[in-house]
Formats: C-alpha cells, structure tokens, sequence
C-alpha cells in the first residue's frame, strides 16, 4: 500500500489531534523560535534563543533581550527609530525651528548692544 499522507515536521507527535490550523500555527511558532538569526553586532547567523525573551550570538557573546519567538519584533523596530531619529539629528522641521530662534536671538542682542562708537564706561571706576 502507498503512503497517504505524511505528518509535518515537529508537529508529528501530536498525531489527529487538535486540527490542522493548530498544528499549522504551533509548526510555524517552533520553527521561528529554532531557527538562527542574523547578530546586530557581528552581522553572523549565530544567534539562537537562550530563554523566553533572551537571544544570545554564539560568534561574538552579544546577549539582547527579543521577543518570545522572534529576535527583532515590529515594536522593537520601531522603537529602535526613534532614538535613532534624536542621535542622527532633528528632522528638517525642527531644524528649521532651530534656525530661526537663533536669528531671533541674535537680532534681539544685537537690539541690546550699545553702538560702537558709544562704549558704556563700568559703572564702578570713575576717574
């Protein structure tokens, strides 16, 4: 007799058991979770899932913390822009913003300064 069907990868031991979409998810989650991904410091596939949370390289020892099946989620991609966003410098808006209060500034000092034939004397040597 020729085989029917096969069952799929880590998934096999749970036989008939719970349906198919379930299988189908927890195969997925396993396969995420054993796969190795690529290090952010030494650019290898060595890094592997220590614990829940917890990715260790095994290259160059860089220990991060990740989400529970995957290294790098979309919230720690995103979060990782912002700090970027302030370190790399403003945006071109804020720049702008900056500009601007700095001509204010010096426009208001030069208001201020007396002119440069008229230097004030100290009020406190007299002569």
């Amino acid at each position: 007799m020729a085989k029917r069907t096969q069952k799929a990868g880590a998934t096999a031991r749970f036989g008939a058991r719970y349906g198919v979409s379930v299988r189908r998810n927890s195969a997925s989650a396993m396969a995420k979770r054993s796969r190795k991904y690529t290090c952010p410091v030494c650019q290898y596939q060595k890094v592997e899932r220590q614990s829940v949370g917890i990715w260790a390289c095994k290259k160059c020892g860089h220990t991060f913390a990740g989400g529970a099946w995957e290294p790098f989620t979309r919230a720690s991609d995103s979060n990782n822009r912002i700090p970027r966003r302030s370190v790399d410098g403003a945006t071109t808006a804020d720049m702008a913003f900056i500009a601007q209060e700095a001509a204010m500034n010096y426009e208001r000092e030069l208001a201020n300064r007396p002119p440069v034939g008229e230097e004030e004397e100290p009020a406190g040597e007299e002569e």
